[in-house]
């Protein structure tokens, strides 16, 4: 004889409280205090509730289609030098299109608040948001030299962050896979015959990513004869590229073609004959360019559903288990890596 599925009616029963209250609790609702909500959750276990998948579905459903008659808003939080700053810095504006791309299927508005705005403090940001009604949260394009901690009421917001900073508080992370994109490109350039490769990165960036780029080129690094391994080159920096390439004689440079451009003209140094290239942050796909595009529009298309999934689930506050989910680099063959004879 099958056992009777315990019901939302059971658990109010026992608790002596509204059906409606159990179902709040159940969602970890934040109109419940805490208290509440963790008796009877402790409750409905003893009673060994399982909630119904096909109902959960069709609420899912339904909500969905009232979502995009009223499209309900995500907040987008960034903390630049100015308002749009971001917008003019490597990886930010794709982070940012991704993000609203998806925000838009899903159902959802994505609006961007700067946090310079004259007179806003985390605090009144916070209740803006809460007032506003909007309860799901992206951190994302905080400079680094801001390391502080939010002082938003967490327990009303579902929160992502894209990238590290703010370090905390600690809610869940998307990033690019900075480690797995350097050690991508160092294994192409190795398969390839190269043996002295040399790195150029900007050394605030490496910071703002709690330096896995010069963690990932250390590592692969150590796949080379000692004589072999050059040291990065980490701008700004006292010693000229130019002086740096001359001293350490690289058959190959990995980095951004921006970083190296002015000084390749000045040395008269010609891709790939005589010095070849990569590209870590390859967005020119003509196959002029070896290198690793770093997808960055699929890393704001990830925070949204993250986002998207914890308000389905009213999963808010800050979590007790803080996770990072990486998006991988994708290697593009091209002309300026040819393969060494």
């Amino acid at each position: 004889m099958h056992r009777l599925r315990v019901t939302l009616a059971d658990i109010a029963a026992k608790a002596g409280v509204h059906v409606t209250t159990v179902s709040l609790a159940l969602r970890n609702s934040p109109r419940l205090p805490i208290a509440t909500r963790e008796r009877i959750r402790k409750l409905a276990d003893e009673l060994g509730y399982a909630p119904d998948p096909m109902l959960q579905a069709l609420v899912a459903y339904r909500s969905g289609a009232a979502a995009r008659r009223s499209p309900p808003t995500l907040a987008y939080v960034t903390n630049w030098n100015t308002r749009l700053g971001w917008r003019e810095v490597t990886a930010h504006p794709e982070f940012f299109d991704g993000a609203a791309a998806r925000a838009k299927e899903l159902g959802y508005n994505l609006e961007h608040f700067w946090m310079r705005e004259p007179g806003l403090t985390h605090g009144r940001l916070s209740r803006i948001l809460h007032t506003r009604g909007i309860n799901g949260v992206i951190i994302a394009s905080h400079v680094r030299e801001i390391d502080v901690a939010l002082q938003f009421d967490w327990s009303r917001f579902a929160a992502v962050k894209i990238d590290y900073f703010p370090h905390e508080p600690q809610l869940p992370v998307v990033t690019n896979d900075q480690l797995q994109i350097i050690r991508l490109a160092m294994q192409r350039t190795i398969a390839r015959g190269y043996r002295r490769i040399g790195f150029i990165m900007d050394e605030g960036w490496d910071i703002t990513v709690d330096h896995l780029y010069l963690a990932g080129f250390t590592w692969e690094q150590q796949t080379l004869a000692p004589a072999d391994r050059i040291p990065p080159y980490l701008m700004p920096n006292k010693e000229p590229l130019a002086a740096w390439i001359r001293r350490h004689q690289p058959e190959v440079l990995l980095g951004k073609t921006e970083f190296v451009t002015a000084t390749f003209k000045e040395m008269g140094l010609r891709i790939p004959k005589d010095m070849a290239f990569v590209d870590i942050f390859l967005d020119d796909l003509s196959g002029k360019t070896a290198g690793v595009v770093q997808n960055h529009t699929e890393v704001g298309r990830l925070a949204v559903e993250l986002l998207a999934g914890q308000l389905q689930q009213n999963k808010y506050g800050i979590p007790a288990i803080p996770t990072t989910t990486y998006v991988e680099g994708t290697w593009r063959d091209g002309r300026s890596l040819p393969a060494k004879t």
